[in-house]
Order: structure tokens, then C-alpha cells, then sequence
């Protein structure tokens, strides 16, 4: 891969303030490998973090009205943006359905700068099942409109390229996943802990894992389940209550987990599932192979490559199929499973990267700045 040339770029999220979001991650450490790449690169955000090198925080305006809150409108970021877009940045939006969202593509029009656009998953069809009215009115109101000026789409995976078509979305689309860092250390061997760590989220479908444990915990006795993150609208009381009325047995629930905890408890687990109902990447995926856990994830999220490297399990929707799933994982005798971990970390560390990762992005935001040959992982309409 031919190295380019050093550009800015600029990564614009609607907020990092919750540790606990893929966003705040991939999109920080995007960043950060792109600076070390030689690129003047940067994280531009609304809400309280607090700035730093490469980081750029801007102070939420109308926060006391209620539905301007919603919307986190920022007129610093506005203004910062235009005069990033002037000096000739590539713009870079992340995510979908917040004012931030759209105040990149106004930058980019005023000053014909070049406009890379990310979903993050927000068009899968899961995602939009939830508060679909509010987004069908934004959609029509200013989303359509922004998407539509982008030069170029990033996806994480083909199903997302796939999402952004449906939309009705016909610029090219770029299809590069999230990199990950590889931990040092090695997991706990022998480990008896399934461990689901995420958002609790409804679209995450730990409903189903938890009926999937119920069904076949009796034949685990030496086995647990553990959920963790943080609960978002009361969900993880509505599992609470799912678990106590199946009687499902050995079952915990902790709050969100950061950095050297949130690495213990990877490491900690026998095995991890993402049950989720979409993905456009399943970022916890990644960080559980990183550390050497085997990993269960539904079709929601594109991981079939646990399959074809032997690293875990891509598995059908619902709770049945997970009961059968998680019995056969659990079945495996130990070493096993922990021949499937090390495959896992030795994919991460081979494929994902995060500086190779940065090095195609920066191939493609040359491109759309008219600077560079189309990349390869870039697809034409």
C-alpha cells in the first residue's frame, strides 16, 4: 500500500461522552492512528469531555429546551467546521440522526471540501425500528439532503454497504471495518463465564441469550452468566424480571466497565456472545478475539468470519438457535475453545490493525479529495 501524502482530516461524532458507545472508541483510535500516520487529524465533538490533543470539544447550545436538547445543537462546532472546510480538510461524519450529523455536509457544500460519510450502523433495519417516526421526519427534514452531498460512504462491512443502497444513497461507497488494539496478556484458562458486555439496549436482543441460558444452564452446572454495561431505559430491569421468571440460574448483572476492568473481564470469560438484532461492525466481537475469547454472534451483525477462522460461532436469530449454539460451545472441552481464542487474536492482530486500517482511509479520503487512484476497497454504484 503506497503511502500518502499528509492531509487534514477532521472526525466529526455527535458526542464521545459515553465511554460505552462503539463510536467514542473507533472513532478516537481512527484518529489516533491516522496522527501517527503524519495526517493532521482530529476528533470533533459536542458535550463535557474535556479537549486535549486531537480532541475538540464543543459546548451544547439551547440544552434547557427540551427538544433542542435532543438534537445537541453546537454553534462553536458550526463555526469550527467552516473554518477547517476552508483550509481544505476532508470531512469525515459519523453517525446519523443528530444536528452534528448534518453540519458537516453544510460545511462541505459552502466549501466544495470533500465528504466522507459513516452510518455506523444507524441505516440497518433493526436500527431504524426504534423512534421511527422522529427519524422519518428528519430523514425528510435535513438527513436525506446531508447524506446526499457526501463523496464517498464508509461502511464496515458489505451488509452496511447493502443498508446505505437501500437507502436510495448512490455515491461510492468505501468498505473498510474497525481496527483493534491487541492487548498484551493472555486470558484465564479454564475460565466458566459467559460474558455479554455491551449497551443494554433492546436491538442488543439479550432477551434472547437470557432464554437461550435458561434453556440449558442445568447442563452447565460449572457455568455463569454475566451482563454487563451500562442499562439504557430501564432495560436491565426488564431482565431482571426475565431472569427471576424463567428461573434462570447463575446469572449477574454489573454496570459499565472501562479500560483495565472492562480487559479483566474479557479476559475473565470462557466465551462472549453478541446476540444482537444489528450491527454495523459488533466492535465487543473484536475486542473479545483481541484478548483470546471464542466468540457466539447472531447474523445481525457481519462476523461470519468466525466460521470460516475457526475462532467461534456465527448463529441464526432467536433464543432456540442460541440455545443451540451456546450448548455446543459450552460442550467443547477446554483447550479447544482455547485453540478457537488464540485463532481469533491471531486474525485481529493480522487483519485489523488500527494503522492499517488508518492507511485505507487515508487512500480514500485522497481519492475523494481528487488527490489519489481510487482504492480498491472503494465500490461504484
Amino acid at each position: 500500500m503506497a503511502k500518502t501524502s499528509p492531509m487534514i482530516c477532521r472526525q466529526i461524532v455527535a458526542s464521545i461522552d459515553d465511554a460505552a458507545a462503539g463510536p467514542s472508541y473507533s472513532v478516537t483510535a481512527l484518529s489516533a492512528a491516522l496522527r501517527r500516520l503524519g495526517h493532521d487529524s482530529a476528533v470533533m465533538a459536542v458535550g463535557q469531555r474535556v479537549p486535549e490533543p486531537g480532541l475538540e470539544i464543543f459546548a451544547q447550545d439551547l440544552a434547557r429546551l427540551p427538544g433542542m436538547k435532543l438534537l445537541m445543537v453546537s454553534r462553536g462546532l458550526a463555526r469550527a467546521l467552516d473554518t477547517v472546510s476552508a483550509r481544505g480538510s476532508v470531512l469525515h461524519g459519523h453517525g446519523l440522526w443528530l444536528l452534528p450529523n448534518i453540519l458537516p455536509a453544510t460545511a462541505a457544500q459552502r466549501h466544495a471540501a470533500p465528504l466522507v460519510m459513516s452510518p455506523r450502523g444507524m441505516l440497518g433495519e433493526a436500527a431504524l425500528a426504534f423512534s421511527p417516526t422522529r427519524k422519518r421526519i428528519f430523514w425528510a427534514l435535513a438527513q436525506r439532503r446531508a447524506l446526499e452531498r457526501a463523496t464517498c460512504f464508509h461502511a464496515t462491512a458489505e451488509s452496511e454497504a447493502d443498508d446505505i443502497r437501500r437507502a436510495g444513497l448512490s455515491a461510492p461507497v468505501a468498505v473498510i471495518p474497525n481496527g483493534i488494539d491487541i492487548p498484551a496478556g493472555d486470558p484465564v484458562p479454564g475460565a466458566r463465564t459467559i460474558l455479554h458486555l455491551g449497551r443494554l439496549h433492546p436491538k442488543k436482543g439479550i432477551d434472547r441469550l437470557v432464554a437461550a441460558w435458561a434453556r440449558i444452564a442445568k447442563r452447565h452446572p460449572d457455568w455463569r452468566l454475566r451482563i454487563v454495561g451500562p442499562s439504557e431505559s430501564g432495560y436491565r430491569e426488564a431482565l431482571e424480571r426475565q431472569v427471576h421468571e424463567l428461573g434462570a440460574p447463575r446469572v449477574a448483572f454489573d454496570g459499565p466497565l472501562y479500560g483495565a476492568d472492562k480487559l479483566a473481564a474479557y479476559r475473565a470469560a470462557g466465551l462472549f456472545v453478541l446476540p444482537t438484532l444489528n450491527e454495523n461492525f459488533g466492535m465487543v466481537v473484536a475486542e473479545a478475539l483481541a484478548a483470546g475469547i471464542p466468540a457466539i454472534c447472531t447474523k445481525g451483525a457481519p462476523w461470519q468470519g468466525l466460521e470460516t477462522k475457526r475462532c467461534g460461532w456465527w448463529t441464526d436469530h432467536g433464543s432456540e438457535a442460541m440455545a443451540v449454539t451456546l450448548d455446543a460451545a459450552l460442550a467443547l472441552p477446554d483447550a479447544e475453545r482455547a485453540a478457537m481464542g488464540s485463532r481469533g487474536r491471531a486474525w485481529m492482530a493480522r487483519d485489523f490493525g488500527w494503522d492499517e486500517i488508518a492507511a485505507r482511509m487515508a487512500e480514500v479520503y485522497a481519492w475523494s479529495a481528487g488527490r489519489g487512484a481510487r482504492p480498491d476497497c472503494v465500490v461504484i454504484a
